[in-house]
This record gives structure tokens, C-alpha cells and sequence, in this order.
């Protein structure tokens, strides 16, 4: 939707067919790969259709990654920023609630909602803490590595997100951008990636392919490569949480308080 909205703009786009050809295709890839989900799987063949499912999801996701290339740079908007993060969560927690009624699941049956959902909470709080310096600490690492890598052609770029909150000059704005990034986006996300994909793998009797696969692609889909050790080694940890509070509750609270904290941060160093 994002990526749409920056190509129409464009005074003079280019790749036109191209364009459309890569998001049919993203769309053809997710929509197959729900399809197949909600299919019945042949105990002889579930080896083979989990990998194409896994296939197809993989390629819709970095179609998507290589329709926003070809829409090219969507100028630095608090609008953009929004539009872009709530096509894709929004999505993302609309179609979470049809997914759980096709398997006739609930809320609480599928993510553990009902299990100590304090305990967990305060669990995810402590985990944001304490993994919060390490974590900017292999960021600031990553950023010395890629600095001896510029000569490769490989550039240390802060996300999206982080240069648009140091724009957003209105106290509407960094409303916004709080309310997105603290609330929207860890809940959409830890529903995606722990509480639908990784469970997924796992019950299909993968469960260290679910642990990396996911925690892999968690990292991959934020396109920056100054954060992807550190997002790798929090979606690890997150998924551990998970599993040992049999909460998705958890890394709810674990994500959104990191979110957070790093908002907080760049609030304050932005002023």
C-alpha cells in the first residue's frame, strides 16, 4: 500500500510493468501460502509442503522488499512512516482473527493469553531491561564493522523509523510515531512471528527450524543491517520467553517496552 503510494506519486515512474509484476507476484506468494496453510496436510507430504509454504512465504515478504526498492525512496514522512507500518501490521492483525477462526482457536487458546498473564508481562518488562544495552552495544559494534566495510560499497544506515522520529517536530507526530512503534508494531509482529509462524513450524515437528527460521526473517524484514545481529539475537530471545511462559503475553511486553525504551532514547537525544 506504502510502496503503491510512493510509485503513483512519482513524477515520472519507471518500471511500470515491472512494478506490478512484483506485486502480483507478493501478493500471489502470500495469498497461495494462506491457502496452503489452512489446507489439510497429508501426513506423507508434510515435510514437502511445509518447505513450499515456507518458500512462498519467504518470496512474497522480499517481493514485497523488492516492490518498495522499484517504488524508489519514499522521502522521510511522518505520513509514509504510518502508512507504511500500518498496511503491513494492520494487515497483519486483521487477518489474524480469521486465520484462528479457520482452525477454530481462540485468543487465549492459540497465544496462552490466560496463562499468569502478569507474571509474563513483568517477565517481558525484565528481558526489555536487561537485553537494552547489550543490544545497543552490538549495534554500535555493527556500525564499526560496516565502517571498515564502506570501501565494499556497504553503508551503515540508521532505519527508517529512527529518521523520521528525529524529523517529527510536532508533539502530534512523535504521538503517532509512539503509538505505531510501541503499540501497533510489536503486537502485530510478535503475533506473526511467535504466536502464528514459529508455533506453526514447531507443532509441524521443526522446532529448532522454527526458532531460526523465524528469528532469521524477524531480522531480515527490518532491512537495515546495522540492527540485524541485534534483532536476530532479541528474536531469539524472545522466542525463548515465549516458550517458557507458554505466553504470548511476554514478548508482547518484552518487544513494546525495547520499542519503547529506544524511543525514549531517541526522543531525548533528537531534542
Amino acid at each position: 500500500m506504502a510502496a503503491a503510494a510512493n510509485f503513483a506519486s512519482s513524477s515520472a515512474p519507471t518500471n511500470v510493468v515491472l512494478f506490478y509484476a512484483v506485486a502480483l507476484a507478493a501478493l500471489g506468494c502470500l495469498g497461495t501460502t494462506l491457502w496452503l496453510v489452512n489446507s489439510k496436510w497429508p501426513t506423507e507430504s508434510i515435510v514437502r509442503r511445509l518447505a513450499i509454504t515456507l518458500i512462498l512465504f519467504y518470496s512474497g515478504l522480499f517481493a514485497g522488499a523488492w516492490m518498495h526498492r522499484i517504488a524508489g525512496p519514499a522521502g522521510i514522512s511522518v505520513f509514509q512512516m504510518v502508512l507504511s507500518t500500518v498496511s503491513f501490521h494492520g494487515a497483519i492483525l486483521a487477518l489474524t482473527p480469521v486465520f484462528l477462526n479457520w482452525h477454530e482457536r481462540s485468543l487465549e487458546e492459540a497465544f496462552g493469553l490466560a496463562n499468569n498473564l502478569r507474571a509474563s508481562v513483568i517477565a517481558g518488562i525484565i528481558l526489555a531491561l536487561v537485553f537494552l544495552p547489550l543490544g545497543l552495544s552490538l549495534q554500535h559494534t555493527s556500525a564499526l564493522v560496516l565502517d571498515h566495510l564502506q570501501r565494499f560499497g556497504v553503508h551503515a544506515e540508521e532505519q527508517a523509523s529512527v529518521q523520521t522520529l528525529r524529523i517529527a517536530s510536532s508533539w502530534a507526530a512523535r504521538a503517532t510515531l509512539g503509538v505505531v512503534t510501541i503499540l501497533l508494531a510489536p503486537v502485530a509482529e510478535e503475533v506473526l512471528f511467535r504466536g502464528v509462524l514459529y508455533s506453526w513450524v514447531k507443532q509441524a515437528g521443526f522446532p529448532r527450524l522454527a526458532l531460526w527460521s523465524t528469528s532469521l526473517l524477524f531480522a531480515a524484514v527490518h532491512f537495515n543491517a546495522l540492527t540485524l545481529v541485534p534483532l536476530l539475537l532479541l528474536s531469539l530471545l524472545l522466542t525463548l520467553i515465549y516458550e517458557r511462559t507458554a505466553n504470548l503475553a511476554a514478548p508482547i511486553a518484552a518487544h513494546a517496552s525495547f520499542n519503547g525504551l529506544n524511543f525514549a532514547m531517541l526522543y531525548l537525544l533528537s531534542r
